[in-house]
């Protein structure tokens, strides 16, 4: 059992093209977004097991002897099939909770419950530990959190538990795991992802344990070799959506006009493909005239994801700010509000996008300037985490 504490962290992610689109069989490319998830894993010998959850005011302690006294054999076929509702309802027992309500906040704690016990279940005793996680991203915006969540949980309990080896080395600020190590975590995090969404794709958590860029086609997912970083600012309307209600109203949209929005899907699966190609050649020697093709290929997206009737008026305008500064602009996820990408060149002087941030936050957004194509999940020396971080894991 491990000793030491452990840090470990994973990114959220963004769709760069095919959102919509995949649905319907076509290519869609995700992105790890460097704005990450951070887990603080303390081993114990005081009988308790602690999650802290500080972004979303959860602080919950179980006797480890009591868990250690349920009945968990109801986790044996844990491996590969997603959680049943018998299996649900009797982690609510464990966790005491009470009978209705599916929030964020209990999602999150049954999600760690499920993980916790199933990965200790092959100790000789479950693992006294306190474990907390703070992010730096937003919930509910469509940027992978809970998938970032479930990565991290699931990588630091195979690390304490020793069904995975701690990659990193004395003097090393951060380290990754093996392909095969990634394997294995990325199939626990998805366990993690069915706790808190009954029925995920399965993409967030595979670009969060994997980072860079992620394919995915009809179930297939699979790594881009060596993506370039590219600089964007990250915009969050504010304004909420549905992803369920969005994607019905494209099939429905589809059913009313086969011979209008069927080649719009066609197209946006092109759009995807240009930008793996040029993602490709920019692994190489990125140049100016590769950016210039991505501005156009964000331009014809976000054109054809309006045209699919997903397109929001606060999308719209953050399009028109971004424009008047030279830059260029789509939405994100599901549409409707909530999230949109500005690809940042790299010609351009900080105050530019200081001014263009500016005037997005005046219009009540809120935005972050980061990266894309971040790596996976990894593990850090305390020494290499930056102040703000060490101080809310530390729950300063």
């Amino acid at each position: 059992m491990l000793s030491e504490v452990l840090l470990v962290s994973a990114p959220g992610k963004v769709i760069l093209h095919g959102e919509h689109a995949v649905v319907h069989g076509k290519v869609a490319l995700a992105v790890a977004l460097n704005l990450r998830t951070f887990l603080r894993l303390q081993p114990h010998s005081n009988g308790k097991v602690c999650l802290n959850l500080p972004n979303i005011g959860v602080k919950r302690a179980w006797d480890v002897a009591r868990l250690q006294l349920q009945d968990t054999s109801f986790l044996e076929q844990g491996d590969a099939a997603a959680p049943t509702p018998e299996q649900v309802e009797k982690l609510k027992e464990v966790a005491g909770f009470p009978e209705d309500g599916a929030s964020p906040e209990r999602l999150a704690v049954l999600a760690f419950l499920y993980l916790y016990l199933s990965i200790g279940r092959k100790q000789s005793a479950l693992p006294s530990l306190d474990i907390t996680v703070w992010s730096q991203l937003p919930t509910g915006a469509g940027l992978g959190s809970s998938a970032a969540y479930s990565v991290c949980m699931a990588t630091a309990l195979l690390t304490a538990c020793e069904e995975i080896p701690n990659p990193r080395k004395d003097g090393e600020s951060a380290s990754r795991w093996t392909g095969e190590d990634l394997e294995l975590i990325n199939k626990w995090a998805f366990q993690g992802e069915r706790m808190i969404h009954g029925n995920p794709s399965g993409v967030d958590n595979a670009v969060s344990t994997w980072g860079g860029v992620v394919r995915f086609q009809q179930g297939k997912i699979s790594s881009l070799k060596r993506p370039p970083a590219l600089r964007i600012l990250l915009t969050n309307t504010k304004v909420p959506r549905s992803t369920g209600a969005l994607v019905a109203s494209v099939r429905s949209r589809l059913l009313k006009f086969p011979e209008i929005v069927s080649p719009l899907l066609t197209s946006i699966n092109a759009i995807s493909l240009e930008c793996e190609r040029m993602l490709g050649e920019m692994a190489a020697a990125p140049a100016l005239e590769h950016y210039l093709v991505l501005e156009e290929l964000i331009d014809m997206n976000q054109h054809h994801l309006n045209a699919l009737g997903v397109g929001h008026a606060s999308l719209d305008q953050l399009c028109q700010v971004t424009m008047a500064h030279g830059l260029h602009s789509k939405l994100t996820g599901a549409g409707g509000g909530g999230c949109g990408i500005t690809l940042l060149r790299p010609d351009l002087e900080q105050p530019e996008v200081e001014a263009m941030k500016q005037a997005l936050t005046d219009c009540g957004f809120d935005c972050w300037e980061t990266s894309i194509g971040a790596p996976g999940v990894s593990v850090h020396s305390a020494a290499s985490l930056d102040a703000p971080v060490r101080q809310a894991l530390d729950g300063l």
